[in-house]
């Protein structure tokens, strides 16, 4: 029997020291990859450069001690931010619906799955926007008085044998800048993650009914909270990773690059599955997300 449960909220913390925790250890699993690939190159000769280079001292210990500890603080964010964001939209927009049929996934509802997502995406933008255009206006400010000023114009005209852009141009392209940053990039965001979130949940619904669902079990603590005990990570990584091939055979289509399903297949599969197994290993340790499901 399938029943159809809505994500109202999740509890902050052990959110995001889970999701944090997990991002810290793909960092240096990333770094230590990065290692053994440096010192293949070496050991070949094929970067001739990296033959005189100590690279586990140069470059190595380097990488494995900072990809790890900018990975985590990064997760530590952007985790933090996007629970908090998704309980503040959830009772606006309506959270992520999952129809469970046992611990299987078997449908991913399109609308309130694309919309909530894209919409946090979006207000990231937005704030990313704020904050570009805060850097670039006064660059424009700056641009404007030396526009003005007859030496500088006259070494410009020198330099490249065009007169400087006046000072109204250059205000004028200042602003335009700025809103397309703070305006546009929001919305051009939005609607990317809407349609990429929205072509997931429709290849995840078609892949479901005929080859492999994603399995979450859960551990039901009161009448709504429950605590994601466990991921099974080949039928999770599997399912996931078939999404991603089919949507790399449009994109390959699209950009006539047609390694793109096997690339999208290979890593997503080991991403999901090093995830699930992580997620495993630390949850009895760390203590297991917990959610609001009803």
């Amino acid at each position: 029997m399938t029943e159809i449960k809505e994500i109202k909220s999740l509890k902050i913390t052990p959110f995001t020291k889970m999701s944090a925790l997990i991002c810290g250890i793909l960092g240096l699993i990333t770094g230590l990859f990065i290692l053994f690939g440096l010192l293949i190159l070496q050991a070949t000769g094929i970067i001739p450069e990296l033959e005189h280079l100590n690279v586990v001292t140069g470059l190595g210990l380097p990488i494995i001690i900072l990809f790890p500890i900018v990975a985590f603080f990064m997760g530590l964010a952007t985790k933090f931010f996007f629970a908090m964001l998704y309980n503040i939209l959830v009772p606006k927009l309506g959270g992520v619906k999952l129809e469970l049929e046992n611990d299987e996934v078997v449908k991913i509802p399109v609308i309130s799955f694309s919309l909530i997502l894209a919409t946090i995406e979006s207000i990231w933008a937005f704030i990313m926007g704020l904050v570009l255009a805060a850097v670039i206006s006064p660059l424009f400010s700056i641009f404007s008085f030396m526009s003005t000023s007859p030496s500088i114009s006259a070494s410009f005209a020198n330099a490249t044998g065009a007169s400087m852009p006046t000072s109204v141009g250059i205000g004028a392209t200042g602003i335009i800048v700025s809103t397309v940053l703070i305006i546009g990039l929001p919305i051009l965001i939005f609607v990317y993650t809407f349609i990429r979130n929205a072509l997931f949940a429709i290849f995840y619904n078609y892949v479901a009914s005929r080859v492999s669902k994603i399995k979450l079990e859960f551990n039901k603590i009161s009448e709504n909270l429950h605590e994601l005990k466990k991921i099974p990570v080949i039928e999770t990584a599997l399912a996931v990773a078939i999404v991603y091939l089919l949507i790399g055979i449009i994109t390959g289509i699209l950009y006539a690059n047609y390694a793109d399903f096997i690339v999208n297949f290979v890593f997503y599969f080991i991403q999901v599955g090093l995830i699930a197994l992580l997620y495993n290993f630390l949850a009895p340790k760390i203590g297991m997300i917990k959610l609001n499901l009803e």
